[in-house]
């Protein structure tokens, strides 16, 4: 499968190209860029610098990626921008390289990054994340699979939003969100379980009535964290659902909405 380069894009001597790329009119690929199979670079994308593109993944139109991290503390160091297979970025979204932190930010597999959305440095998604257009994130935050942000979200440094959770739109998550739930507003709070999602993601019954089981003792009872964790492992059955609930809540470090 050969590779359509558009006679106005500017390609780095030391990119690489996979093979069935097709690059549009007015990109700018840097030094250390690396493209892989199939990949989709609409017009006027720029990827600086230090980026690994996975296979099948699509740029949308004035996407920015492989930028500086916006952080006094950057001292040009070797950091990259990675993205996994298939992974969708929608037009006008900028991604920046990490830091010292972690010398990377990630974008895992199969993700929707919708428009106009922004990555700051040492931010790492997981799989099959969907974030919706102008959602803004801050350094060093964690986005765990099949987590769905609505639009217009600013979420803060060092914020963790858990597995299958969604966050609603227009809101400021400056907390941690647990696995599995609904947050949404200013100040943030917490809206039940994400019952919607998890039926459609295939989870069974009897995890869906575990987890709703787990989040009463936490959220809508008057027992405090250690409280409800002790009554939540004696009480509730063990299985991995309820064990990434329970360990995400014990080792939050920004706290979670009451």
């Amino acid at each position: 499968m050969s590779t359509a380069v558009h006679p106005t894009a500017i390609i780095d001597p030391g990119a690489e190209l996979g093979s069935g790329v097709e690059i549009g009119p007015w990109v700018i690929v840097g030094p250390q860029v690396i493209i892989g199979d199939r990949c989709t670079i609409g017009p006027r994308v720029r990827l600086q610098r230090n980026v690994r593109l996975g296979a099948d993944v699509s740029i949308g139109d004035g996407s920015i990626i492989g930028g500086d991290p916006q952080d006094l503390k950057f001292r040009g160091e070797e950091t990259w921008v990675e993205v996994g297979q298939g992974t969708i970025i929608r037009e006008y979204t900028t991604i920046n390289r990490g830091t010292s932190q972690s010398f990377r930010t990630v974008v895992g597999e199969r993700c929707f990054i919708m428009t106009y959305v922004h990555l700051a440095h040492d931010c790492h998604l997981g799989d099959e994340v969907v974030i919706a257009n102008g959602t803004q994130l801050a350094g060093h935050v964690t986005i765990q699979d099949c987590a769905v942000l609505s639009g217009l979200n600013a979420v803060h440094q060092f914020v963790t939003i858990g597995t299958y959770a969604f966050v609603g739109g227009g809101s400021r998550v400056n907390q941690d969100i647990p696995p599995y739930v609904k947050a949404v507003g200013n100040p943030m709070e917490l809206y039940g379980l994400n019952s919607i999602g998890l039926q459609r993601a295939g989870f069974s019954g009897e995890t869906i009535a575990a987890l709703k089981r787990a989040y009463r003792l936490f959220f809508n009872s008057e027992l405090n964290l250690s409280q409800a964790l002790e009554r939540a492992r004696t009480d509730l059955p063990s299985s991995p659902e309820i064990d990434r609930f329970l360990a995400f809540v014990e080792a939050s470090e920004r706290g979670v909405p009451a």
